[in-house]
């Protein structure tokens, strides 16, 4: 199978199994192949692409370690149930909201956040040490100076929410930054594409710095999880159970 699509030319900062990569992980996100669904042959793959075998087999090893496709001998390479993805995978992530998202998935990634961060917010406003507030307030300030419709806006509203997870000193969570950032930025900026403009968050985040730099552990609590509900509320989409 083939959607003869050539690889882009237009992010040379990407190396050539990475741009590969993310226009098959594009093409699978999108339903150009669909679960169960049999790649073409390395050298069909290569040859249509106008690249080498080797950068190819490099692009299909990176979708193999995203949980997107297998590949076994003599049986080829398959695309793969989407339970089996690794949706929380940054890269993964920037290749979703690169297109338009899936309203569920928008709203998987919130229940998710909401699961996280406001037991975070928790744990840091008992746990946070006088550097990690002070990283937190520094998040804060960038964001008000560049705004999050910025690069720097949103990497800085991404180092807030990072901080507060390190903050809870549980390795277990902090391991989760690098995907909850990510989320944080791929759907600020998607907010920021649907909206001219959206309304300023920057006081609901600053409720949640008080109630940390507090110790007020129940506030911390309720202050992320309204500055969740507030967000999924900008996008106009609202969590209902699935199927309901």
């Amino acid at each position: 199978m083939g959607n003869g699509r050539k690889v882009g030319s237009d992010e040379g900062v990407l190396r050539i199994h990475q741009t590969i990569a993310r226009d098959l992980g594009t093409a699978i996100l999108t339903g150009q192949y669909k679960p169960g669904d049999l790649f073409e042959g390395e050298i069909e793959a290569s040859e249509r692409l106008g690249v080498s075998r080797t950068a190819y087999r490099e692009a299909v090893r990176i979708l193999i370690a995203r949980g997107m496709i297998e590949s076994r001998p003599k049986a080829g390479t398959r695309v793969l149930p989407r339970s089996r993805w690794n949706v929380l995978d940054p890269e993964m992530l920037a290749w979703m909201f690169a297109g338009e998202p899936d309203p569920d998935f928008i709203r998987d990634l919130f229940e998710l956040r909401g699961v996280i961060e406001p037991a975070a917010a928790e744990f840091a406003a008992r746990r946070r040490t006088d550097d990690q507030l002070t990283a937190m307030e520094q998040a804060l300030d960038d964001m008000g100076r560049y705004g999050l419709s910025t690069p720097e806006g949103r990497d800085a509203d991404q180092r807030f929410h990072r901080a507060i997870l390190a903050a809870t000193r549980n390795d277990a969570l902090s391991a989760l930054a690098s995907s909850v950032g990510a989320a944080v930025g791929w759907t600020t900026k998607f907010k920021h594409r649907k909206k001219l403009l959206p309304r300023d968050p920057l006081p609901d985040h600053r409720a949640v710095y008080q109630a940390i730099a507090a110790r007020d552990t129940a506030a911390a609590r309720a202050s992320m999880a309204e500055l969740l509900r507030l967000a999924l509320a900008d996008m106009d989409i609202a969590i209902n159970e699935p199927g309901g």
